[in-house]
């Protein structure tokens, strides 16, 4: 199947065209209005420098559940011990930045480049892009962030500087999302990591089902603060 090459118009191709291993698109641009249609499409960003933009809809999803969350005997004491504060959008641009430094410092590399760390600043400030931090005291020790659209939950990135820091914030998270009504937290691709959570892999014609009912809840900006 063929690449599609975007253009100005605000359209996004049908997810089922996305070639093996799921790349939809190319081109375009990281719009507000571009991003939020291409998420409720169940399409995402991801590329590096010096390529264009690329456009993905993995076939299968890694989907996790907020009711299926797991959470290991050890992660439980930690929580329990108080060991991090967490907090909900008080750190958006260092969550964001602190995802990219520890790829960028590890040699993994990032798909956070400077053009997508300013569209997301621009969907925080829209209130659609949320973050989740971890604090040791005073000073910012992990965290993730992502978009969260009717009922659905997209995520992004995270980051620890400290152990656990980031699992902390993630439990956070699903817990608050839960108790929201939230149907569903779209994971993208498949990582060991989040499998230990409960997440699991579903038929991307299941997870676009799902999200379109999760998208016929209020699509406007969430107040997660």
């Amino acid at each position: 199947m063929p690449v599609f090459r975007l253009t100005d118009q605000l359209v996004f191709p049908d997810p089922s065209y996305a070639v093996s291993g799921g790349l939809l698109a190319v081109g375009g641009d990281l719009s507000p209005e571009r991003l939020l249609l291409a998420y409720a499409n169940g399409i995402f960003p991801w590329y590096s420098d010096p390529d264009p933009i690329l456009w993905w809809s993995p076939d299968p999803r890694l989907v996790l559940f907020p009711e299926e969350l797991k959470v290991s005997s050890s992660l439980k004491r930690v929580i329990r011990k108080n060991t991090y504060k967490v907090t909900v959008n008080q750190a958006f641009r260092e969550v964001i930045r602190g995802c990219a430094d520890v790829r960028t410092k590890s040699g993994e590399g990032t798909w956070i480049t400077r053009e997508m760390i300013q569209a997301y600043v621009q969907l925080h400030e829209l209130g659609f892009a949320h973050s989740i931090e971890s604090w040791s005291e005073d000073e910012l020790s992990g965290g993730l962030y992502g978009i969260a659209l009717g009922r659905a939950f997209f995520g992004e990135s995270m980051f620890s500087l400290r152990t656990d820091s980031s699992k902390v914030a993630f439990v956070h998270l699903v817990g608050m999302l839960r108790d929201l009504g939230f149907h569903l937290i779209d994971c993208q691709t498949t990582t060991e990591h989040l499998k230990r959570f409960g997440a699991r892999e579903i038929p991307r014609r299941e997870f676009l089902a799902r999200l379109a009912n999760a998208l016929q809840e209020d699509l406007r900006p969430l107040n997660l603060s």
